[in-house]
């Protein structure tokens, strides 16, 4: 059997999350392997590829913040919002100054409510927006909040009637990048769409832990689950009878530290569990004991 972890995958480009998954099946040589966060085809960077018991970690992780670096363009809307769909409008962002642009991404950081891209994984009436669209059905998608924590225009470059701008995203879960190249364009009324993205951050896991495919066909670098869980939850450690309980998926006293998830590592500093405090008891999300 495979060991039990996370592998941190540097996705290219033109790949789907699903093709690293299959291609990471056959590195790890197990079924059991899936991904938190899908990133687009176009879409390059980090992607945390769960292995054996890991996989239970993913729906946890993907709720993590991430960081992404994009370049958007002004003066060119398209239909899937990115460089992937077709061109559905232009107009000229040559009039667009910095000043304009600082302001309209200002306006996009912080609590915001975000409409998703009409090509999505969103469901609408149990059908993904996206198969919706592609049949050419009008797809309602409703304003979601979401967090953008910072929004850093790194570089803004005319060129004719389109104007680059080069940005770098912190947000929360379930932000879309495409969707502020989108608002971004029509704040300033000139459309725009996402041309570049690259994650470079999914929660605790960075670029710096990422390897291409390649190499991971060359060395399959797994991250033991222990220390996945302890880079980025909270740590709980437990005496043995302690264990013991939430080995059997009982519920201990809360300590405080907090709502999301918690590791719980036993005597041996081995992983035992993923809790969630809830009033006074912390109650299991998932027991890795067995």
């Amino acid at each position: 059997m495979a060991e039990s972890g996370l592998i941190i995958v540097d996705k290219p480009g033109e790949w789907t999350s699903h093709d690293v998954v299959a291609k990471m099946r056959r590195i790890a040589g197990t079924r059991r392997v899936g991904h938190a966060g899908t990133l687009d085809p176009m879409a390059t960077g980090v992607l945390v590829v769960g292995v054996e018991k890991a996989t239970r970690l993913l729906g946890h992780l993907t709720l993590t913040e991430k960081v992404y670096e994009a370049t958007i363009r002004l003066g060119v809307r398209t239909n899937t919002d990115d460089a992937e769909g077709e061109v559905v409008a232009t107009a000229s962002a040559a009039g667009v100054t910095a000043a304009e642009v600082h302001k309209g991404v200002a306006a996009l950081t912080g609590e915001i409510m975000q409409v998703p891209p009409q090509v999505s994984a969103i469901k609408v009436n149990g059908q993904r927006a996206y198969k919706m669209a592609r049949a050419g059905e009008a797809v309602e998608l409703r304003a979601r909040p979401v967090t953008v924590r910072a929004f850093d225009v790194l570089d803004i470059r005319a060129d004719g009637d389109v104007v680059d701008v080069d940005a770098v995203v912190t947000c929360s879960s379930g932000t879309y990048i495409r969707s502020l190249a989108r608002d971004l364009g029509d704040a300033l009324g000139v459309g725009g769409h996402l041309t570049r993205l690259r994650r470079t951050r999914v929660g605790p896991y960075d670029l710096s832990l990422a390897r291409s495919v390649e190499r991971l066909a060359e060395e399959c670098v797994i991250l033991p689950i222990g220390e996945a869980v302890a880079a980025a939850f909270p740590r709980r450690d437990v005496a043995a009878e302690e264990a013991r309980v939430i080995g059997h998926g009982g519920r201990l006293p809360a300590v405080g530290l907090g709502p999301g998830p918690i590791g719980v590592f036993g005597p041996e500093g081995e992983l035992l569990a993923l809790v969630e405090e809830q009033g006074r008891v912390a109650k299991p999300l998932a027991v890795f004991v067995g």
